[in-house]
């Protein structure tokens, strides 16, 4: 037996009687509605003989229309005149202005949602798959510089328009970026512009505290910085064995850890997450889960002190173990390890530039430059997932793959040889023999950091200038981009007084940065790096380790180089192109 939950569609339809000689009226009876429904909804039950402004809309359609919508009901009958009504005014717009603009706008989002997922699978999977390093205007980055009192400066973290600072006394400061010039109105800006950094919290340890167990703060020297993707955390590293965790906005410290047995020398957050990892003089690397704030698991390996690391988004890290010369790739979830060997001196030899320490002229007249041995591997950072760069006290730069035990390609004296001493400064004789100089030594890389999964990193060393690097397409070989910033530029005039605009110091050849290179911090500016990259350079008279290089005369300084890319223009605060450099004085405290 059918009923209508078992007939097919076809005969669920409910027609309308097609006989003719049923009255209009009887016809078109409907059943008894509220009258207040009737009120709320204007006329949606009244027919076609009782609505004028219906018969209005369709005094247009033609007898064939008439005679095939002869049975359509007027609900209906009113949803087909809105459609035709939309389609006549979208045809009359592609008339006249010849596009569809809702069909543009979708298709400028697929394909920037497709490039997206693109950027996104690529970055999940590890690679690399940005290629912005010839696209950014290097030489015409602006700079910003705020010298620092107190001693020298050992680190410096970026997150967001917060720049962390972190210092051999002890001492931690935040610093905010200036905001964008503000809106025009009248053809005036609207409101001050401030164009130099703002401290906006401070913190200091003191080494009277020493002893005791309570005390949250450092007691000795800072060695290191990190601050969380999420702008929660920053995280610092000192000489006096502990980890401490601080709230990232106020500096107030939320934990102290001191599971390390000596200096904790390198921290690196895994990309995405809070997830922590430090490496320390006791020759182990420990994860922590900043979430929790607790302790998670230890790495062993390295015979020397582990003295950089560096992590992407797996749970994965790769570090660099001083003097015995190795890098080591951490499966943290696989409980492994892959050891990559240095050591030696580059096979080839090229012609080397080396620059005098104060200047950036050339002092070894064009000459080749023979090949140094590698003494100790300091720096190391991540490209991706496969490739990470490392940097060693023999000024050499090296890139390497985990597929492979050696590196792949070694470029020598990234920095630049230091010239010899002169033979008065090395002998107590009246008139000593200049056959007691010696040979210039390299200088070494003090600071290394790349923008992860693209071709682009930046190096430091006590030279003068960042130098950028690109990676080439194949992954096989390092190419220089030059220093960052104008070289010609004044920081050494600046710092002493003069003018750094005055016809003397232009024409004056210095470095953009005066003193040690201790740490590095880059980021994108805008999605992506679309306005450019920020890369920020903590400068100070000594290395952050130890006082194999003493600068008496440098002044403590942050330095931050805004790069912008060539298609937007180089950014320049004075609107000349000469890069001018914001000297903000501040002091920067110590122990007390």
């Amino acid at each position: 037996m059918s009923s209508f939950f078992t007939l097919p569609a076809s005969a669920k339809k409910r027609k309308r009687p097609q006989t003719t000689d049923q009255p209009p009226a009887k016809r078109n009876a409907a059943p008894k509605r509220n009258e207040s429904r009737d009120e709320s909804i204007s006329g949606s039950d009244a027919s076609d003989d009782d609505a004028p402004a219906a018969r209005n809309r369709t005094d247009d359609l033609s007898s064939s229309d008439d005679e095939e919508f002869a049975n359509e009901d007027p609900a209906a009958k009113r949803i087909r005149l809105a459609e035709q009504y939309l389609a006549n005014a979208q045809k009359e717009v592609l008339d006249d202005v010849g596009f569809d603009a809702k069909d543009v706008d979708l298709e400028n989002l697929r394909s920037r949602m497709g490039d997206r997922l693109k950027e996104d699978t690529a970055e999940t999977k590890g690679k690399l798959y940005r290629w912005i390093a010839q696209d950014l205007d290097w030489t015409g980055a602006a700079q910003r510089v705020t010298r620092l009192d107190g001693k020298s400066v050992n680190g410096v973290a970026v997150q967001g328009r917060s720049i962390y600072v972190a210092g051999r006394d002890g001492a931690m400061s935040r610093w905010e970026m200036p905001l964008p010039e503000p809106p025009m109105r009248d053809g005036k800006q609207v409101g001050r512009v401030r164009k130099t950094l703002k401290r906006v919290a401070y913190t200091r340890g003191s080494r009277k505290e020493k002893r005791n167990r309570d005390y949250k703060e450092h007691t000795a020297a800072i060695l290191c910085i990190a601050a969380s993707q999420d702008g929660k955390f920053v995280a610092t590293g000192g000489a006096d064995n502990k980890l401490i965790v601080w709230d990232a906005t106020t500096l107030k410290p939320l934990r102290v850890f001191t599971q390390h047995r000596d200096s904790v020398i390198s921290l690196a957050f895994r990309r995405g997450t809070n997830q922590l990892f430090t490496a320390s003089k006791d020759r182990t690397i420990k994860i922590w889960s900043l979430d929790e704030l607790a302790y998670v698991e230890t790495l062993f390996g390295h015979q020397d002190e582990v003295v950089d690391v560096c992590a992407l988004a797996q749970e994965k890290c790769v570090t660099v173990g001083a003097r015995d010369r190795t890098a080591r790739l951490w499966k943290v979830v696989e409980e492994s390890q892959l050891v990559f060997r240095g050591g030696g001196a580059p096979t080839t030899k090229r012609k080397a530039v080396a620059k005098d320490t104060d200047s950036a002229t050339d002092v070894s007249g064009g000459v080749e430059q023979r090949a140094y041995n590698e003494g100790s591997m300091d720096r190391i950072a991540c490209i991706d997932d496969e490739t990470f760069i490392t940097g060693s006290d023999n000024g050499s730069l090296s890139l390497w793959n985990i597929f492979k035990k050696k590196p792949v390609f070694t470029y020598a004296l990234a920095h630049g040889v230091d010239p010899p001493p002169t033979a008065l400064e090395l002998s107590a004789d009246e008139l000593p023999d200049e056959s007691v100089r010696g040979e210039p030594q390299p200088r070494w890389i003090t600071a290394l950091r790349a923008i992860p999964f693209s071709d682009t990193f930046v190096s430091g060393s006590w030279d003068g200038c960042v130098r950028a690097w690109r990676v080439s397409e194949d992954k096989r070989r390092l190419e220089a981009l030059g220093p960052v910033g104008h070289v010609a530029g004044n920081l050494t005039k600046l710092l002493d007084g003069e003018d750094v605009l005055s016809p003397e110091a232009t024409q004056t050849p210095s470095g953009t940065v005066r003193g040690v290179i201790n740490d590095l911090a880059i980021i994108d500016r805008g999605d992506r790096g679309k306005e450019g990259i920020l890369i920020a350079a903590a400068v100070g008279r000594e290395h952050r380790l130890g006082r194999w290089q003493t600068r008496k005369e440098v002044k403590n300084a942050l330095v931050v180089f805004e790069v912008a890319r060539k298609s937007v223009g180089a950014a320049r605060p004075n609107g000349d192109g000469t890069g001018l450099v914001v000297v903000v004085d501040e002091e920067f405290g110590g122990f007390d």
